[in-house]
């Protein structure tokens, strides 16, 4: 049994769609504006998103744009938006396939079903796994290993290793991390950074006078890199 999250404003669409889509023996969960889609694709992280374009807060692709820069869950779009051009845009921000307006259950469920068989994002069954020296996080089960031991992180802790450990050895500013894991603007709001920092820290196991994966670059931004990798 797959959990969905149908993201759909239509409810002459949902409606039918969620009773169908339950009736062939996934769990559906759904919402009707962008915003609301997003909320709950972080909080409840479902196996697959559905997601319209026609959305009325915010265009479907945007969407799409936000959910890749802080998850990796597979995403299919039901659009009625049917050119070639508009498809190759979809697929090129993410969509791992999409389902053209209008169709059938058993369409979309076809399609779901192929989604899942090829592993989170399309990976074809690769480890989608994250390894910077001894650190493995997996955005598929949201979970962290810190040379073989499991580390308890909070979903907001979880996002914000998440990012760095896509880019070790980069300096990630506070600006890109509000941006692309809280979702909000930069200013006045960069403690926020900081603290989640100190909380990250001390679950790795240091701080940031000794730091072994996480250095702070004064004045930009922090590093996320393997101890071996340090001067």
């Amino acid at each position: 049994m797959a959990r969905l999250l149908l993201i759909e404003d239509d409810l002459t669409i949902r409606t039918p769609l969620i009773r169908a889509l339950r009736e062939r023996g996934h769990a559906v969960a759904a919402a009707s504006t962008a915003m609301a889609g997003l909320r709950d694709a972080l909080d409840d992280r479902p196996d697959l998103v559905v997601l319209d374009l026609g959305l009325p807060d915010l265009d479907g692709r945007e969407l799409l744009r936000m959910l890749r820069a802080v998850s990796s869950v597979p995403v299919i779009v039901a659009t009625a938006r049917d050119d070639d051009a508009e498809i190759v845009r979809v697929l090129d921000a993410g969509a791992d396939d999409y389902v053209v307006k209008p169709f059938t259950a058993a369409q979309l469920d076809a399609r779901v079903r192929a989604v899942l068989r090829r592993g989170p994002s399309g990976t074809d069954g690769q480890d989608p796994s994250l390894v910077v020296g001894g650190l493995r996080v997996d955005p598929r089960s949201r979970q962290v290993t810190l040379d073989g031991v499991a580390v308890e992180l909070t979903p907001r802790e979880f996002d914000l290793l998440h990012h760095l450990a896509g880019r070790p050895g980069q300096v990630v500013t506070k600006r890109e991390l509000l941006t692309e894991v809280w979702q909000i603007p930069y200013g006045g709001a960069d403690k926020t950074v900081d603290v989640h920092l100190s909380w990250l820290r001390r679950k790795l196991g240091e701080n940031a006078q000794q730091p072994r994966y996480l250095h702070t670059v004064r004045g930009v931004g922090v590093r996320l890199e393997a101890p071996a990798a340090q001067p």
